[in-house]
């Protein structure tokens, strides 16, 4: 008897370790203006497949126009072919076609503004699982977890929003963060909001009732 007892309390202490184990790798709690967030203040947009391009170069209305980027991040203009803009700011843009217009155009100006913007997928914020309206969301300067929750409608009945992760790169590495959407959204609790950023990935799972 005194055996067995002894080996029940060694398969407890065990399945405790083993617990303890497990609730000491939960994941960090996502706080608005941590770490995370650092690089929000450092963004700028970058063009991407759909977006509406209106260039202007100086004094040559004839090579100036609006453009749609294709699918394949690309445009061309009346004297530059297949011109890659997919991934570049529009300042950026503006300085490698001046460098190909110099070729026929003396000292030339060229301002690149974005009218229509869908921009890369590597800068939208998607929402996955338990959303209302589940999608990618364009990413917009200073967008919070808020700001996404409202762009896709809410949480659905059957969500758990309180146990959603946040997937983030940080520095080349994918990371995982505990966010909670239902203390957000329906407790009002805003130390609950936290910022996003190009890239994001939220996954918001169903309720085990």
């Amino acid at each position: 008897m005194l055996t067995d007892f002894a080996k029940f309390l060694g398969i407890g202490f065990l399945a405790a370790l083993m617990l303890g184990g497990c609730s000491s790798n939960k994941l960090p709690t996502a706080t608005t203006h941590s770490s995370l967030t650092t690089s929000v203040d450092d963004y700028d947009y970058l063009i991407g497949p759909g977006d509406s391009l209106d260039i202007f170069v100086w004094r040559n209305p004839e090579v100036s126009g609006s453009f749609i980027v294709r699918p394949d991040g690309k445009i061309t203009t009346s004297l530059v072919e297949d011109i890659e803009v997919s991934g570049k700011t529009p300042t950026q843009l503006g300085r490698e076609i001046e460098e190909s217009l110099a070729k026929y155009i003396r000292d030339p100006i060229v301002t690149v503004s974005v009218t229509n913007f869908s921009g890369p997928f590597s800068e939208q914020v998607r929402v996955i699982g338990e959303a209302t309206n589940p999608q990618a969301v364009n990413y917009r300067e200073n967008m919070t977890l808020l700001d996404l929750m409202i762009a896709v409608g809410g949480l659905t009945e059957f969500a758990n929003g309180n146990g959603a992760k946040l997937i983030r790169v940080v520095d080349g590495q994918q990371k995982e963060y505990k966010i909670k959407i239902s203390k957000l959204v329906k407790n009002g609790d805003i130390s609950a909001n936290v910022d996003m950023l190009p890239g994001d990935i939220v996954i918001i799972p169903q309720a085990w009732f």
